[in-house]
């Protein structure tokens, strides 16, 4: 069992836990909605997605997101996942991620949808 994220209490009063695919989910989160910088003891953990929230859409900002994404999950989580495909929508103030991934422990296809407003 793992922690939960967000680290919170369970109904007993203790911290919350999870099991491992919904934590690999919870990482996967970490990675893409931290800055890098953001970490005092991991300066350069993060994605730095939320940056690019503020250019101007185009094909290009799509696929330097696409990019950055996926090089950054393949950084931090590489020995936990195998990333397929990464889908990044932007839509008014509104961003959406879909993630496509293959667990390395288990070899089970999943896919992690993630939504943001700023």
């Amino acid at each position: 069992m793992h922690v939960d994220y967000p680290f919170h209490f369970d109904g007993r009063g203790r911290t919350a836990e999870t099991d491992t695919d919904d934590h690999i989910h919870d990482l996967i989160e970490q990675v893409l909605f931290t800055s890098p910088g953001e970490r005092v003891n991991r300066p350069t953990f993060g994605s730095g997605l939320l940056q690019l929230m503020f250019e101007p859409n185009s094909d290009a900002i799509a696929t330097t997101t696409q990019m950055t994404v996926q090089g950054a999950l393949q950084q931090w989580l590489g020995d936990l996942i195998m990333v397929e495909a990464v889908n990044v929508h932007h839509v008014d103030s509104t961003l959406e991620v879909q993630i496509q991934y293959v667990v390395r422990r288990t070899q089970q296809r999943q896919v992690a949808q993630f939504e943001r407003s700023v």
